[in-house]
């Protein structure tokens, strides 16, 4: 089976709260993570909430970093997101235990994405008249249009 990417879920419990509450000390611990990670960084954004709390997202070419602290509870939870073979998402994840001092970390890695063995890409073309909702034959979609309001009843939420 291929996965198109892997998805870490970081638990960063007991931490160092005055470094969770800092938004520049987030920002740049984001940012080396990518880097100690070998991520090609693309952009980022953060923002401090008041009276605390950071969260924020490093864009990399792989994909994302995100996180949202929470320095009330001394508690940071982390998204690691990659796709591709060169970057390691489990090195930005230990580096970020590290620098909130996390006391009780977990990673939670889930595959994204899971395509099949074959591994094979396939072309999409979309035609049509500007305006135009297009459907397709697909049963799962009983007709409906790219711009249907309501969500495919093969939905499936997972607590």
């Amino acid at each position: 089976m291929h996965a198109l990417g892997t998805q870490l879920l970081v638990e960063l419990k007991d931490c160092q709260s005055d470094s969770l509450s800092d938004p520049v000390f987030v920002r740049n611990a984001m940012l080396e993570a990518a880097r100690a990670a070998k991520a090609t960084i693309v952009d980022d954004k953060f923002h401090h909430f008041s009276p605390f709390g950071v969260s924020g997202v490093v864009v990399i070419a792989e994909s994302h970093l995100a996180i949202h602290t929470w320095p009330e509870y001394r508690y940071a939870a982390v998204d690691v997101f990659t796709c591709g073979e060169t970057l390691k998402p489990e090195v930005a994840a230990i580096h970020l235990a590290h620098a909130f001092r996390s006391q009780n970390p977990s990673i939670h890695e889930i595959k994204r994405g899971i395509i099949g063995i074959s591994n094979e890409k396939i072309a999409h073309k979309i035609e049509g008249e500007p305006g135009e909702v297009l459907s397709d034959d697909r049963p799962d979609h009983q007709g409906k249009g790219i711009e249907a309001d309501e969500p495919s009843e093969s939905l499936q939420v997972v607590y």
